[in-house]
């Protein structure tokens, strides 16, 4: 919000009875609000505001006055990435590298940092995102969640109300649908409290379609980044949704979608976005300019590509009448690049500073110490045996029938039967088969409460690998060729307080330790760079077959990604939401 003295010197400047602190002037500018490129245009900026936008501002300068002269450059507003999550890094490391290319606002998920530690968790993080050189908003997150226990201690209506009234929180965080048209009261109840608060709840449909898709919708989710065709994306649309189309860590769809420019649609909702990028690509490559960038590159009309990160997530969020277009009160988030085809950031204005310029930091991200109290999420004692991990079976020797985890491609899973073979009453792994074990721990049980079953499509002829930064629970997801070695994996994850771990001949290959909320670090991001090379390095050395084998690892335990999970409880069918054992029937080799 502006106050009266702050307009006032606004119209002071655009009139020449005050001068600018700096003036962009001569370049050509794209105004989002009309999809034009205006050539000799120039923008003088008071504080953190845009006071004039136009064809002169020479009233605007005096001799204080920055002036950049951008004549033959292209003047467009500061990106925004309308969601995302934060993988590993604190905000203040992540910011290290995001917004030299151009992103000025960044609105995430806290889904992980909230299942660790709950409510005083998320308060913490958002001490973190205050006071940085760039906008960091936040949605509450919704915690679908397979485990029953999650489910009765999520994040409650009141605490919602509570942080809903804040102006760095926009909205709900993603829903899964399939719990939404179900009609779980807890979510439904988050629902109300956000559309009261006049907020918007986010979405997540992934394989949602005709009624179901239709049902979602109408609860008032407002949002999908889920489309993975050009025809789901147009389903949204048609159904008054915003479309985050998603190019990120863990999915990049665009290429697949990028035909929906050829349709002829009006695209003032559709946004570029994406759900969360690797820390890999903001250090060597870069964040939101990179996204930007591929859907130019893919024959994207550049003025449309860039409305779709900045004008139409802006107004999603009813963030418009601050950010998202450069015109006159707003907020002075500007990026000057060579011109539409390149998107190359030589300045990164932010709240009127320059921030950025030609890939180098004039201003460092404000360095943030989390309280000792979030590095202590662990409640378990590092002592697994690998008697922990053995599983009874009802025949001596020979073989069982179990249900087994399939991972089809890096993140879907299905249901398959094996035989399991048995040893001195025990079920055991078969690496030569490729049938390993898979445990998930619940780390906020000082019992440690488990479930072992067994998963294919690992391919570790040896060791373990584990972590606890498992999706949408407070889990310590770990597969393992030996009972051994998964002890000395979940010992280690234990004793880091967090992180993740490859281990073989019991000894430790790698790891990354993630102490805060057991999910996060605020070592330098250049340093979390390199484990998470080792991880990925040790854990192929072992015969893992993915290309981020940790993004595979973590996301064994959400309800988000089709069709066989596992929980602390046992193995959950998100597409039936019921829980089963190892066998057929009433899953008596359940782990106890």
């Amino acid at each position: 919000m502006t106050d009266s003295h702050e307009t006032a010197t606004l119209i002071k400047v655009t009139l020449g009875e005050e001068k600018a602190d700096l003036v962009i002037s001569g370049g050509s500018l794209v105004n989002v609000y009309t999809g034009e490129l205006l050539e000799g245009y120039s923008i003088a900026v008071k504080g953190k505001r845009i006071a004039y936008v136009g064809e002169d501002a020479r009233q605007a300068i005096g001799t204080g006055t920055k002036v950049i002269d951008a004549t033959g450059k292209t003047m467009v507003p500061g990106f925004i990435d309308s969601h995302t999550h934060l993988n590993f890094c604190t905000i203040d490391e992540f910011l290290r590298y995001s917004f030299r290319g151009g992103t000025t606002t960044i609105i995430t998920e806290m889904i992980d940092i909230a299942f660790a530690l709950g409510y005083p968790g998320i308060l913490a993080f958002l001490e973190s995102c205050k006071n940085q050189p760039v906008k960091v908003f936040s949605v509450v997150p919704g915690m679908v969640a397979l485990s029953p226990r999650f489910k009765t201690e999520a994040i409650g209506r009141k605490q919602t109300r509570e942080l809903l009234q804040r102006a760095d929180i926009l909205g709900l965080g993603e829903t899964y649908w399939l719990s939404v048209v179900e009609q779980e009261q807890r979510l439904l109840d988050l629902f109300e409290e956000t559309l009261k608060a006049g907020k918007k709840i986010t979405g997540h449909s992934a394989g949602a379609k005709g009624k179901k898709l239709a049902a979602y919708a109408a609860s008032g989710v407002s949002s999908c980044h889920e489309p993975i065709t050009a025809g789901e994306v147009l389903e949204r649309l048609r159904l008054g949704m915003y479309v985050q189309a998603r190019e990120g860590e863990a999915r990049r769809d665009l290429e697949a979608i990028i035909k929906i420019k050829d349709m002829g649609l009006d695209l003032h909702q559709f946004i570029l976005a994406s759900d969360g990028t690797s820390i890999k690509q903001v250090v060597e490559q870069g964040y939101m300019d990179v996204i930007l960038q591929k859907a130019i590159a893919l024959g994207f009309d550049p003025i449309s590509a860039i409305q779709a990160v900045t004008i139409n997530p802006a107004r999603y969020f009813n963030l418009d009448n601050h950010l998202g277009g450069i015109a006159p009160g707003k907020f002075a988030d500007i990026v000057i690049i060579p011109n539409l085809q390149e998107i190359k950031a030589e300045y990164v204005l932010s709240n009127g500073q320059i921030v950025a310029q030609n890939n180098k930091l004039r201003i460092q991200p404000r360095k943030h110490t989390f309280p000792k109290w979030t590095r202590q999420s662990m409640r378990l004692a590092p002592t697994f045996t690998p008697e922990d991990f053995a599983v009874s079976s009802p025949k001596a020797e020979g073989s069982v029938p179990v249900r087994v985890i399939k991972m089809v491609p890096e993140l879907v899973t299905q249901e398959i039967r094996l035989e399991a073979p048995v040893s001195r009453g025990k079920l055991i792994s078969n690496p030569k088969q490729d049938l390993l074990k898979v445990t998930a721990i619940d780390f906020l049980c000082p019992q440690g409460t488990k479930f072992v079953g067994f998963i294919k499509g690992f391919k570790l002829k040896k060791g373990a690998l584990a972590s606890s930064a498992a999706w949408d629970l407070a889990n310590i997801i770990a597969v393992g060729a030996s009972d051994e070695d998964l002890a000395l994996a979940v010992n280690r994850v234990v004793q880091m307080q967090g992180g993740a771990v490859v281990c073989a001949d019991g000894r430790v290959l790698a790891e990354l330790p993630l102490p805060i909320a057991a999910c996060l670090s605020d070592a330098p991001i250049e340093t979390l760079l390199q484990k998470t090379q080792r991880f990925q390095s040790a854990a192929a050395g072992l015969g893992a077959p993915f290309q981020d084998i940790h993004l595979t690892l973590i996301t064994l335990t959400t309800p988000a990604i089709p069709f066989l999970r596992i929980c602390e409880e046992g193995l959950v069918d998100i597409r039936t939401n019921k829980m089963y054992g190892l066998c057929q029937g009433d899953g008596s080799l359940s782990l106890r």
